[in-house]
């Protein structure tokens, strides 16, 4: 795959004075290789455009001076409330040394599963790889047309040549999960839950009052002749 090049500046403004730079439209970052560290800036536009791509890149990073590093974009920071990007790190990568990163999972096809009722659940969006910088793929592909109702596609079932996969094995990347059901009342149940109900209380201060006011009527009777 061919580098993508990202044409950053060495920066000066560093902490809060870095701030400055989003009214520039430019984002703060940082390139580092073991113990090298170099505070840099970019274009605002190039940096979401890579932060946004559903593809992993090796970047060609070329300083104003005419240095040039390789690297990956390893970190992007947004705010959480605008959605703007704050900072970005880079990963610099040594040439004959492999690097490790994750690449994004795209989903192909459309599951026989699905016509049958059946919902696909897509658990894992990125694998941890681990290979040559000029092998790095920029995504990895999940065909799902085969796949029936509890049928899945696990990290097991992906084969990239010269790429080692670092997550764990057995872990499943999509499935196609039954519908769900929904209980329906028969009619036997439905007599057993009304049967169940417990029976009215007999009020015993009414009953009391109304026996008190038979007894009376008659004694009322008798006075009256």
């Amino acid at each position: 795959m061919e580098d993508v090049v990202l044409n950053v500046e060495k920066r000066t403004l560093t902490g809060k004075k870095a701030k400055r730079l989003y009214g520039e439209k430019k984002i703060p970052g940082v390139f580092y290789l073991g113990n090298e560290n170099v505070t840099l800036q970019a274009d605002e536009a190039p940096v979401r455009k890579l932060a946004g791509s559903h593809a992993t890149h090796v970047l060609k990073v070329k300083f104003e001076d005419g240095t040039e590093r390789r690297a990956i974009l390893n970190e992007v920071q947004y705010d959480p409330v605008a959605g703007n990007i704050l900072h970005f790190d880079l990963q610099g990568v040594r040439e004959g040394q492999k690097i490790t990163l994750q690449v994004p999972v795209q989903i192909t096809g459309s599951a026989k599963g699905i016509k049958d009722g059946g919902i696909l659940q897509h658990s894992i969006h990125r694998i941890r790889i681990q290979c040559d910088p000029d092998n790095v793929p920029g995504h990895v592909t999940v065909d799902v047309t085969e796949l029936g109702i509890a049928d899945s596609v696990h990290i097991k079932d992906i084969k990239l040549e010269g790429v080692k996969i670092l997550d764990n094995p057995e872990a499943a990347i999509v499935t196609v999960v039954p519908p769900p059901t929904i209980k329906e009342e028969t009619p036997e149940a439905a007599a057993l839950a009304e049967a169940e109900q417990p029976a009215e209380p007999e009020v015993i201060g009414k009953t009391k009052k109304a026996e008190e006011e038979g007894e009376a009527a008659p004694a009322e009777e008798k006075g009256k002749k």
